[in-house]
C-alpha cells in the first residue's frame, strides 16, 4: 500500500500512559515543502500555525476561565532531513532561520538506517 502525501496541516492526537503517568501527544504533521517550482516563503504557512497556537493560548491564558485551557502550542520541531543529495538546501536553511525563534528545531536524518556508517558521518558533517 502506497503512504499518502500529506497536502495540508493535520494534527494527530494520542493518549500515551507509561507508568501511572498520563500524557496527551499532539503530532502535527504538515506537507513537504521545496518541491514546487517557487519556494518563496514555502514554510509560511508552518510559521502562521504556530503563531495561531500561540495566540489561542495566549488569548485562553487572559480570559476569566482558566481551569480547563488546552495547551495546543507547538513545543518542538522534528526537522526531517533527505538521506540523499548534498546536505541542507537553501529551502532548508531558510525554513530554519524562520522557524528558530518560534521552536526548538531538532534536526534528523530520515531514511538514516538506509545508510552505512561512513556516509551518515559525511552528511553529518555537511549539515554541520
Amino acid at each position: 500500500e502506497r503512504i499518502n502525501q500529506t497536502v495540508e496541516i493535520v494534527k494527530h492526537t494520542v493518549d500515551i500512559e507509561e507508568k501511572g503517568v498520563k500524557l496527551k501527544l499532539t503530532i502535527v504533521d504538515t506537507p513537504g515543502f521545496g518541491d514546487a517550482v517557487n519556494n518563496t516563503e514555502c514554510w509560511k504557512p508552518i510559521t502562521d500555525y504556530i503563531d495561531q497556537q500561540f495566540e489561542q493560548y495566549f488569548r485562553d491564558e487572559s480570559g476569566l476561565n482558566r481551569k480547563n485551557i488546552q495547551d495546543n502550542r507547538v513545543h518542538c520541531c522534528l526537522y526531517f532531513i533527505s538521506p540523499f543529495g548534498h546536505g541542507l538546501r537553501p529551502v532548508d536553511v531558510e525554513f530554519m532561520k524562520a522557524l528558530h525563534e518560534k521552536v526548538n528545531i531538532v534536526p534528523l536524518i530520515a531514511k538514516a538506517d538506509c545508510l552505512i556508517p561512513s556516509e551518515i558521518r559525511k552528511l553529518k558533517e555537511r549539515v554541520r
